[in-house]
């Protein structure tokens, strides 16, 4: 039975339905009911005048519904706004074009801002004042309605976006528990979302004082000291001006091959993504399993320790990516797109890692990629060993790398913590809402 036949089996029965976690004070409460939106809201109907012209708001999956003007750096025309509609703090968004977060569009509730104007794409509603819009916002993102959106689907839709219209949205039905529950359900989830994001700036933070510290223990261009410097160097002079090849002795790159779509076990051979130093941070399980026997033969180059990987070929964005690897991984092995950097005798490669993952060696390495196609850029070896850094004697270089490798563990430490965080929330919304056809076979 699909999820929307098994929906329609529960509401006909007049059986309620009960979510997996429940506060204690709602345990013996009846369950959620079945309910038609559009006895919960209402379409929203105001046009927009010339005059909010420059309160346009865009819906973004990401970041919600946001200012474009502020957001996008683009105003709209009075006279291109009357179709526009005008809405209010609390009132929702629909918007039914597919993102990789949501197959069925995305859903948002104007919190920010007291109110703007919209296109008329979206599909705006309003709920009742009884009803907590906190509650809904967390219904929806919880995918709780995309079973219900799913009957909507047409097939003559346009390529990425399904053509609702608001009468179709709000003739769906949601589960519904009461107004108390609601609340219970929203505050709960809003205070995981206020720890998610006073996290978030503790690592933003730990980022921005990390690059600020690395402005002051590098060299600022056309200058040979650095501006801060450990009291045991602050006699040493200059820092020289070098080839890259003064510090690694070879960049060596592994070969393609046909490999399956899951990471390697340990007892597995696995080839490295280019996502494996995407972020500047070596990612071991950014891998792909190598099952034929013809193909694990062809793998070589495996990922060693104390090495620099560097992205040689991908997007313009990301082309000249880096990371340091610490440890060697004997069964993950470098495809062609992944140059292993090794070091020369009196060389840090931790240090070296922190030179090419800075702003300036990022911007550097873009700088050196060409090729003809606009969506994939490659580097050159020569280019890459040719390219001049600012670097001081060995043991400076293993202090500066001592300090940063340091913050950099600090900043993996509270990364994870925000990730577990996040775990922790979709945890709870998946507990927290009562979802049809779970069961499903």
């Amino acid at each position: 039975m699909s999820s929307k036949e098994k929906s329609a089996a529960v509401a006909a029965s007049g059986v309620a339905l009960v979510p997996k976690l429940r506060f204690p004070e709602f345990e013996e409460t009846d369950g959620w009911k079945e309910i038609p939106l559009q006895k919960l809201a209402r379409p929203v109907t105001d046009r927009a005048t010339p005059g909010d012209a420059d309160n346009v708001l865009s819906l973004s999956g990401e970041h919600g519904l946001v200012l474009q003007s502020e957001y996008f750096g683009k105003k709209i025309a009075g006279d291109s706004t009357d179709r526009y509609l005008k809405i209010r703090k609390d009132d929702f968004v629909y918007n039914d074009r597919t993102t990789k977060a949501s197959s069925f569009g995305t859903i948002k509730r104007l919190s920010t801002h007291a109110g703007g104007i919209v296109s008329p794409i979206y599909k705006c509603f309003r709920f009742q004042s009884i009803e907590n819009p906190a509650f809904w916002e967390w219904y929806f993102e919880s995918g709780s309605h995309d079973p219900a959106l799913s009957g909507l689907v047409n097939e003559g839709a346009r390529a990425g976006r399904f053509n609702i219209t608001i009468t179709q949205f709000l003739s769906t039905n949601a589960w519904r528990p009461g107004e108390a529950e609601q609340k219970k359900i929203a505050d709960c989830l809003n205070s995981a979302d206020a720890l998610i994001a006073a996290q978030e700036r503790k690592v933003e933070a730990l980022r921005a004082h990390k690059k600020g510290l690395m402005q002051q223990l590098f060299p600022q261009k056309g200058e040979t000291q650095p501006r801060l410097r450990f009291p045991e160097f602050e006699e040493a002079g200059q820092w020289a001006e070098i080839p890259l090849s003064k510090l690694v002795s070879a960049l060596d790159a592994g070969v393609s091959v046909n490999s399956g779509d899951r990471p390697a076990m340990r007892h597995e051979i696995g080839v490295l993504k280019t996502s494996a130093v995407t972020n500047g941070v070596f990612d071991p399980l950014e891998n792909k399993v190598v099952f034929d026997e013809e193909e694990i033969k062809r793998v070589r180059e495996p990922v060693r320790a104390d090495t620099v990987i560097i992205s040689r070929m991908n997007t313009p964005a990301l082309v000249g990516a880096n990371a340091y690897v610490k440890d060697d991984y004997p069964n993950l092995f470098l495809p062609d797109r992944l140059w292993a950097a090794k070091p020369r005798p009196g060389a840090d490669m931790r240090f070296v890692a922190q030179v090419l993952g800075s702003d300036s060696g990022r911007a550097a390495l873009s700088g050196l990629a060409g090729g003809s196609s606009g969506s994939m850029k490659n580097i050159s070896k020569p280019s890459v060993l040719e390219l001049l850094v600012m670097a001081p004697s060995r043991p400076e270089q293993q202090r500066i790398a001592d300090w940063l490798t340091s913050l950099d563990g600090l900043i993996a430490a509270e990364t994870r913590k925000l990730d577990t965080l996040k775990t922790h929330k979709k945890g709870l919304m998946q507990q927290l809402f009562p979802r049809t056809g779970e069961d499903d076979a």
